[in-house]
């Protein structure tokens, strides 16, 4: 006869403890869409994987009694050179989690992305901002819709515009076709998926009834009435355009006004061309391996970029960091900062805000101890100097 075990009690400390409460406590489907890449996934293990590769540079006896983690990003006073990157319908894996995750991260002082397909609108998030966040935005068909949303982000005092331009066209994501959460699984598959959720009641209880309306936020008026995950993927797949240039991102700067970040560069000319577009900064993002398969991991193209920009516009990184010696490393490389993206929404699937406070400061200390046992004292004294044999990274 079979015996009914309960799982482990798992106490999180590290990026794969808060994953596999992540993994326990969501919805099968809504576990793999953030968990999985594009194709075979090589990208999404190269970002982790290239970044283990590289080698910090141990030195001791130096004063090391007092570290400075501060640093400033677009002129912008940061606690750590650590951000929370935009993540699509971060309000399904914690009730208003948009919001939890603006809260963990202003108390951190640092700052929060809310993405374009959140589920929590620019106006929601604002109401809970006691400092201004960032909007990333995605560049639709519907271009007066895009210049409401600049509109809305500007209403908002949004600190930051962040534009990915990486998303010409959806990824080949065969985990979500798996899944279900494409549709088309016939009666048997949606019976899968209902039990799914029975097994799940945290979930339900938290998210599926608490945390209504389980609308697309900032995107709600182009779908009205719409509910189901199949409306959102048919909604990117018919509204976001592949014929954006970067006449395009000129077209927004001169609408925002403001700080404009590129992000999804991962190729040095692409790094001068968002120069001479009048971008302030780039982040070196290949989406998380959810794009393209089989291009470089973000920390194998870090270094080029970083030379190419020559200084004229910052570079932020992400892709692959799951701690503080991740954000170190991508540091001794160039990067002024880094994103955190799978390591803050793990933790808010797995505990809330408190999840996303407990990692960010896992993060401080751990970048405190990586300062401290190389012998350098701030964040401006990280260089290439404080990685072993880095080359070209």
């Amino acid at each position: 006869m079979p015996v009914f075990r309960m799982p482990k009690p798992l106490v999180p400390v590290t990026y794969a403890d808060y994953r596999e409460l992540a993994r326990r406590r969501l919805l099968h489907w809504l576990f793999e869409y953030i968990d999985g890449g594009t194709y075979q996934e090589v990208t999404l293990h190269d970002n982790a994987a290239d970044l283990d590769r590289l080698r910090i540079r141990q030195r001791v006896l130096r004063d090391v009694s007092r570290l400075n983690l501060s640093t400033t990003v677009l002129g912008q006073p940061w606690t750590m050179p650590v951000g929370l990157a935009p993540v699509g319908l971060a309000g399904l894996f914690r009730r208003r989690g948009e919001v939890q995750a603006l809260r963990a991260a202003e108390a951190a002082g640092v700052p929060f992305t809310l993405s374009t397909v959140g589920l929590c609108s620019i106006e929601e998030v604002a109401r809970a901002a006691a400092k201004p966040f960032w909007f990333q935005l995605y560049v639709m068909r519907d271009r007066g819709f895009v210049a409401e949303l600049i509109q809305r982000a500007k209403a908002a005092r949004c600190g930051a515009l962040v534009v990915t331009v990486d998303l010409a066209v959806p990824g080949a994501r065969y985990r979500d076709q798996r899944s279900g959460m494409m549709g088309g699984v016939g009666a048997l598959g949606r019976l899968a998926m209902a039990w799914d959720a029975v097994r799940h009641p945290a979930w339900v209880y938290d998210v599926a009834l608490r945390g209504r309306p389980l609308v697309f936020g900032s995107i709600a008026p182009k779908l009205p009435g719409a509910r189901s995950l199949p409306d959102f993927v048919d909604f990117v797949g018919s509204n976001f355009d592949a014929s954006v240039t970067w006449k395009d991102v000129e077209w927004i700067g001169s609408l925002w006004g403001g700080p404009l970040i590129v992000k999804g560069v991962l190729d040095p000319d692409d790094a001068r061309a968002a120069a001479q577009s009048g971008a302030q900064a780039i982040v070196v993002s290949n989406h998380g391996g959810r794009q393209l398969d089989s291009v470089p991991s973000t920390v194998s193209a870090l270094p080029a970029i970083v030379a190419a920009a020559g200084g004229r516009v910052e570079v932020l990184f992400d892709g692959g960091v799951r701690s503080g010696l991740d954000v170190f490393k991508a540091l001794a490389l160039g990067a002024r900062a880094a994103l955190l993206g799978r390591a803050w929404v793990y933790p808010l699937a797995a505990l809330g805000e408190a999840g996303v406070t407990r990692v960010l400061c896992t993060v401080r200390r751990e970048l405190e101890v990586a300062l401290a046992l190389a012998g350098v004292t701030s964040i401006a004294g990280i260089g290439r100097d404080q990685l072993v044999d880095a080359g070209s990274g």
